[in-house]
């Protein structure tokens, strides 16, 4: 804290009379705190530096307590700031975890893809088990070892399922109401 004078300290200091003083406090360049004194740092922001040879004590504690005070606003600002960095340390971590995890799920899907293709059917191969176990008339075709070319793949046919379930009775507005299970 600054160092707090009264009217007559301040005269004294500055070698002028109270009189001077209390224009300025009333013409509002100079202003008193609640208890009627006013801060030295208040007193040379209106009259400036004190040229009287007694006060080496009070700019001696001006001083210190101008430097302590920035020192303690550096220190705010350096906690500020290691707060922000580990923030930003935080983020850059999350980031790298989120881009691992979808570099993994793009080296799934190329394995998907790259995956042998004898394994994949299409539908001009696909032919159901239980057609082939209720179906008397159906024969296991023969397997060629030769490879298809894309235009025999082009004039295979597209098996089409031999039963087709038969559609609900279509229902009336009111036997929804008056027959709701049937």
């Amino acid at each position: 804290m600054m160092k707090a004078l009264s009217v007559i300290e301040l005269s004294q200091l500055y070698g002028m009379n109270r009189q001077s003083i209390y224009k300025r406090i009333n013409k509002g360049d100079l202003s008193k705190n609640s208890d009627g004194k006013i801060d030295l740092s208040e007193a040379m922001r209106v009259f400036g530096e004190p040229s009287n040879k007694n006060n080496n004590v009070t700019t001696l504690q001006s001083t210190t307590v101008q430097k302590e005070t920035e020192v303690d606003m550096l220190k705010q600002q350096v906690d500020i700031l290691k707060k922000q960095l580990e923030l930003a340390h935080e983020r850059e971590v999350f980031q790298r975890e989120q881009l691992e995890a979808k570099d993994n799920q793009i080296e799934a899907i190329q394995r998907l893809l790259e995956a042998p293709r004898t394994n994949i059917t299409t539908f001009t191969n696909q032919k159901s088990n239980q057609d082939i176990v209720t179906d008397p008339r159906s024969e296991p075709e023969p397997k060629d070892d030769v490879l298809t070319t894309p235009v025999e793949i082009e004039n295979k046919r597209i098996p089409v399922p031999e039963h087709v379930e038969q559609e609900p009775e279509k229902r009336g507005f009111w036997s929804r109401f008056f027959r709701p299970y049937d």
